[in-house]
């Protein structure tokens, strides 16, 4: 996995659909055992409520779990209407839960699906929307003589130095793309001529905060 779409933080999205009020809540997770505990926690702070729809999308290793609950809403009304709007948004580790208090007024199969896919759609883009980019660390310890151009071969390569450390020598922990990093490690033993001493990372994953549409 290159790459993956994910949410920054905490969103929160109510919405009145005709008389029915529906309350959504979007979170990002690290584990299935994260998404279900959240979902099970909703239900309690709304255990009045009429309906709890659910869905989630979380990677764990190489496996992208998936789950939604219609919660005795018509069968895919409401849990999959969710679940899509994740899906068509690319979206992972992340979990939906909307909220229906009934007002009394039925609202109709089309109805249903467009209050809990347009409920859960705001609140992710509420909580805001990111890209997380696989990266892998490369660490540079050089002269003092050579600074210049590392700094420029890191700007060239449009790598991120993450740590700096200034001591008898220097030392940058740079993070680049997968795809990159053999051509950056050549490039730098060869504009030193082997006078920075390499070491390699295993993978890192850093958040790129970009909102995306």
């Amino acid at each position: 996995m290159e790459g993956y779409k994910t949410i920054r933080g905490f969103g929160k999205v109510e919405k009145l659909y005709v008389d029915s009020l529906f309350i959504s809540y979007a979170i990002p997770v690290n584990s299935e055992k994260e998404a279900k505990e959240f979902i099970r926690n909703i239900k309690e702070a709304h255990s009045d409520a009429t309906h709890t729809v659910s869905a989630y999308r979380v990677r764990e290793g190489n496996t992208l779990l998936s789950y939604y609950d219609d919660d005795g809403e018509p069968r895919g009304s409401a849990g999959k209407p969710v679940f899509k709007v994740l899906e068509y948004k690319g979206l992972e580790n992340v979990v939906v839960v909307v909220t229906r208090y009934f007002g009394g007024t039925k609202l109709g199969y089309g109805g249903l699906i467009k209050a809990y896919s347009e409920t859960a759609s705001e609140a992710l883009e509420k909580a805001g929307i990111i890209e997380i980019i696989k990266k892998e660390l490369v660490e540079i310890v050089f002269p003092y003589n050579l600074y210049n151009a590392i700094e420029k071969t890191v700007e060239k390569f449009e790598a991120e130095i993450l740590e700096r450390d200034f001591s008898i020598e220097i030392s940058f922990v740079v993070g680049i793309l997968p795809e990159q990093k053999d051509e950056f490690v050549k490039y730098v033993n060869e504009i030193t001529k082997g006078r920075a001493k390499i070491r390699e990372f295993l993978d890192w994953e850093r958040k790129i905060g970009k909102k995306r549409d």
